[in-house]
This record gives structure tokens, C-alpha cells and sequence, in this order.
């Protein structure tokens, strides 16, 4: 089955991020991975579901193989997390942390906690939300051998760019996304995100099968993310 689609007023989502991949310089120092957590905050996810959401990211940088995995990477990681929405509905919430051991995940993992919601809109728009998530990498002080963009969700795009364009247009860049799906909602978000989100070098989709799933289903994408011989499967 087919989800793609064209949206229109895409045109000038595809020349600022155009703009974006050829301003992206290198800085001097390096780390193993740029990672940009963009979470859906759209009005199909309510308040216990955003608190599952926020929550489960918390403890997934406590989990303490998580930390090892953390620690095992070379020159550590750059993360940051973004919410996201409608096409104009984007903030990064939580900003870039170099983390190396466990009291720098510790440190990331209580900013997760303590961000607030930064919308509640009706919309949601991938292509927007990859558009804006490639676009924080321009504000990572340190180079990053791989970079990922990890996008959750729990349904299809339904405004904005096209998001199988712009995942196209990154993996072509170096960059790497990621889904984790929340099922329940139709069209089926599984299916749109195989087809339309993820793509770059070692991409996959994790499922959750419902909002109580994330937690354990965001530390499986963590340590498939890092160290893929960790990761629980």
C-alpha cells in the first residue's frame, strides 16, 4: 500500500534545507555521534501519553546499560530533543549535551524530565519535523562521526513537506533516521514510516505497541543506536 504524497508549499521547505546541508561545516572535534530525539507532540498524543513519552526517555539515559553504551562510544555522543508538530509547530526543548559517562546521561536524563510541552497541535508534519531536526545539527559545537535523526510518532504525516523526500534527501547527506512507532491510530503509522521516514546507512523502525510500550521500546532503539550488540532484541 502506497502512503506517499505530495503537499503542498514544499518548495521552500526543500530550499532551506537545501540551504542547511550546504552551510553544515565541520568543527575541529569529534564524537561518535550526533543524535537529535524528536518526539511528537500532536493532538493525537494526550497529557499521559506526552508523560510516557518524556518519562521513558528519562529512564532510558539511567538505564545503565544504556550509560555503558554510552561510555563505550568513542568521544562520546552529542544529543539533543526537539518537539514536534504541525508544519510550524518545532522547538528544540532540551539543548545539545556531550555525554560521556554516566553523570552526563544522568544530567540529560533530568533536562528530559523537567522540559515542559511546547505544543499542542492537530497536525502532524515528518517531513517538517526532519527539516528542523537537521537543521539543529548546524548549532552541535563538535563533529560527529554518525549522525542520526530519531523521529517517534503515532501516526502519518498529514502536512507539509513530503517526508519520504526529505529522509531521501538526508540519507543522501550522511544522515541516518530513525522511527519508533506508537500503533493504534489509522492510516497505520507502521507502514507509513517504513515507506516514507526512515532511511540512511543501518536504518530501522522500533514499535511500540501502545504509549506504555515506549519506555522499553526507546531504550531498545537507544542501544540498537549505539552499540547494536547490546540491544535487547
Amino acid at each position: 500500500m502506497k502512503w506517499r504524497r505530495t503537499c503542498p508549499g514544499s518548495g521552500t521547505a526543500f530550499a532551506a534545507l537545501a540551504m542547511v546541508l550546504a552551510a553544515a561545516s565541520a568543527p575541529s572535534q569529534a564524537c561518535g555521534l550526533e543524535l537529535v530525539l524528536a518526539v511528537d507532540v500532536s493532538q493525537s498524543v494526550e497529557r499521559s501519553e506526552f508523560e510516557l513519552q518524556i518519562g521513558g526517555l528519562a529512564a532510558a539515559f539511567r538505564d545503565p546499560r544504556v550509560v555503558e553504551a554510552i561510555t563505550w562510544t568513542t568521544g562520546g555522543i552529542m544529543a539533543t530533543v526537539t518537539q514536534w508538530s504541525g508544519r510550524d509547530s518545532q522547538a528544540q526543548t532540551v539543548p545539545w549535551a556531550h555525554l560521556t559517562d554516566a553523570a552526563s546521561a544522568a544530567a540529560f536524563a533530568a533536562a528530559i524530565a523537567a522540559q515542559a510541552r511546547a505544543f499542542v497541535a492537530s497536525y502532524t508534519a515528518i517531513g517538517e519535523a526532519l527539516i528542523h531536526a537537521e537543521a539543529l545539527g548546524a548549532s552541535n559545537p563538535l563533529h560527529c562521526t554518525r549522525r542520526v535523526i530519531d523521529v517517534s510518532g503515532d501516526g502519518a504525516s498529514n502536512q507539509g513537506a513530503p517526508p519520504h523526500q526529505i529522509a531521501a534527501a538526508l540519507a543522501a547527506a550522511g544522515v541516518t533516521v530513525n522511527g519508533l512507532v506508537i500503533l493504534g491510530a489509522w492510516p497505520d503509522p507502521k507502514a507509513f514510516y517504513l515507506e516514507n521516514v526512515i532511511g540512511g546507512e543501518g536504518a530501522f523502525l522500533e514499535v511500540a505497541d501502545q504509549f506504555s510500550d515506549y519506555p522499553a521500546a526507546i531504550r531498545r532503539k537507544l542501544l540498537r543506536e549505539l552499540a547494536p550488540q547490546l540491544a535487547a532484541r
